[in-house]
């Protein structure tokens, strides 16, 4: 593999040089303002930080791809994204159903497969192009939400808020392409923005979660 390959596969990029996506590599900053704001929302939850770490990883390695855009960087972007995914299910799966670590661990270990059955699936939707890869997530926020409405209903509306949150992301990041015309500069920068507060959500949901009163979920 050729790992110095550059990749051109946004509006916003014209031509190979560090700065020619100026909006899409500046507004990584909002991942990092995220994580900043829920770190310190998040003492005392060693998972909580975990994910708020993940999360500056996923602002830098984002801003590394649509500044070099060479196939090296795009690893960058998508390993963290990936890594916050896994840590969050593993999070999720022990924290609202309180499972063991290892039987987290095993769950957390079915959505490789999970993912390997249904991103086909979403390939099949016209025009979804690479946001295919990540249409399972917000279907699996989904399911957790609904799974958990009477057990803990306040966490569950939020799940399903957050599955809202992330879908909508998606959406404006598939229609970059589609809008290049009439929006030159792109509207991969608003995915960034989005999916800085969705994923900041998301933590925060388990945050609340853990901090809240079982006896005054719902």
């Amino acid at each position: 593999m050729d790992w110095t390959r550059q990749v051109d596969g946004y509006c916003e990029r014209l031509d190979p040089s560090f700065w020619a996506e100026p909006i899409n590599a500046v507004t990584n900053g909002a991942f990092l303002v995220v994580a900043v704001i829920m770190w310190r929302r998040s003492q005392g939850l060693p998972l909580a930080r975990r994910l708020c770490a993940v999360l500056f990883a996923i602002g830098v390695g984002s801003f590394l791809f649509h500044t070099y855009a060479q196939t090296w960087a795009g690893l960058a972007d998508v390993l963290p994204i990936l890594i916050f995914v896994v840590l969050y299910i593993f999070t999720a799966t022990k924290a609202f159903w309180h499972q063991s670590t290892w039987r987290s661990l095993g769950i957390t270990a079915l959505f490789f497969p999970y993912a390997a059955a249904l991103v086909p699936l979403f390939q099949m939707i016209p025009g979804i192009g690479g946001s295919a890869a990540y249409g399972p997530v917000p279907l699996l926020i989904a399911l957790y939400a609904y799974g958990l409405r009477n057990r803990f209903p306040a966490t569950a509306k939020r799940l399903a808020i957050g599955a809202v949150l992330v879908t909508t992301s998606l959406l404006i990041r598939t229609v970059d392409a589609p809008l290049c015309t009439a929006i030159p500069m792109g509207t991969h920068f608003m995915w960034h923005l989005l999916n800085a507060v969705a994923l900041g959500w998301m933590i925060e949901t388990y945050r609340r979660h853990m901090l809240a009163p079982l006896q005054k979920q719902g």
